[in-house]
C-alpha cells in the first residue's frame, strides 16, 4: 500500500555568481565580476519570469560577492534581504590576497587523514569547524522557518556540505575521490518529508541547476516567459508517488 508524503520546509540554494577574485586567481572577498553580474542577472530574469520558488524568506551569506548575487536577484523574489554570516563559505582568515595555488599548496601540504581537522592557515577554519557551523545554521534556519520557503544565497562548500549533513555523512575525515563542481548561480533545492512510520526526512529535488546561464555565450536567449509556467513547488502539499518514485 503506497503511503502519502506531505512535503513540508522546502530550502533552496543558490551559489553566487563569478567573483572579481576568481578572475584574478587569489584568495578574496570581492564584489562580482562583470561576468558575475551577468550571471545573476540571468538568474534573476529566470525567477521572475517562472515564478517557480514561491519564498517566504531570502537569506545571504555576508561575504560580498552572495550580497552582491542577493541584490540582483532580490527583485524577482519581492523579499528583503536578511544576512547571515554564519552561511559564509569556509573561512580562509588572514589569506586576504594571497594566490590561489599558494593557499591550496599549504592545504595539500596536510597530511590527508589530518585535513578534516587541521586549519590551513592559523586564522582559517579547518574542515570540521566549517562543517560544524554549517550544520548548525542550517538547523537553526530551518527550524525557524519551518514549514516555510527558504532561499539562502550562499557558496560552493556550504551548498556540498548540505550533502553531508542530509545524508548523516562522516565529517571527520575528508573525501578521497569524489568532488562537486557546483556552478555559479545555480539552483538546489531540498524538501523535508513527512511519511507515515519515519521521522522527518531531508530529500533532494534537484542539484547544480545551471540553465539560466547556458545561453550566455550564444546569441539568443532562453524565453522563460514563454515557457508552461513551472508548479509551485515552493508550497506544502500532498503527494502520492508511483512504484517507479
Amino acid at each position: 500500500m503506497r503511503e502519502k508524503i506531505k512535503i513540508m520546509t522546502h530550502l533552496y540554494l543558490i551559489r553566487h555568481g563569478q567573483a572579481i577574485s576568481a578572475t584574478q586567481n587569489v584568495v578574496g572577498n570581492t564584489r562580482l565580476s562583470p561576468l558575475g553580474i551577468i550571471q545573476a542577472e540571468r538568474l534573476r530574469d529566470r525567477l521572475a519570469a517562472t515564478h517557480e520558488i514561491s519564498a517566504d524568506v531570502l537569506i545571504s551569506s555576508t561575504m560580498l560577492r552572495a550580497r552582491h548575487t542577493a541584490e540582483i536577484i532580490a527583485p524577482a523574489l519581492n523579499l528583503p534581504i536578511i544576512f547571515d554570516e554564519e552561511v559564509e563559505e569556509w573561512r580562509d582568515g588572514d589569506a586576504e590576497g594571497m594566490p590561489d595555488e599558494e593557499y591550496q599548496a599549504l592545504f595539500r601540504d596536510i597530511p590527508l587523514e589530518q585535513r578534516a581537522l587541521r586549519r590551513v592557515i592559523p586564522s582559517a577554519e579547518s574542515w570540521a569547524e566549517f562543517h560544524l557551523r554549517l550544520a548548525t545554521a542550517l538547523h537553526r534556519i530551518t527550524h525557524e522557518y519551518e514549514g516555510k520557503t527558504i532561499v539562502i544565497v550562499c557558496h560552493g562548500n556550504f551548498i556540498e556540505g548540505t550533502f553531508l549533513t542530509f545524508f548523516g555523512v562522516n565529517t571527520l575525515s575528508f573525501a578521497r575521490a569524489c568532488f562537486f563542481h557546483t556552478r555559479n548561480t545555480s539552483l538546489t533545492h531540498w524538501h523535508t518529508m513527512n511519511l507515515e512510520g519515519f521521522p522527518p526526512m531531508w530529500s533532494l529535488d534537484y542539484y547544480n541547476d545551471f540553465t539560466h546561464i547556458r545561453d550566455i555565450d550564444t546569441q539568443g536567449r532562453i524565453p522563460w516567459q514563454n515557457l508552461t509556467p513551472i508548479q509551485d513547488a515552493g508550497k506544502s502539499k500532498t503527494e502520492t508517488p508511483t512504484q517507479a518514485e
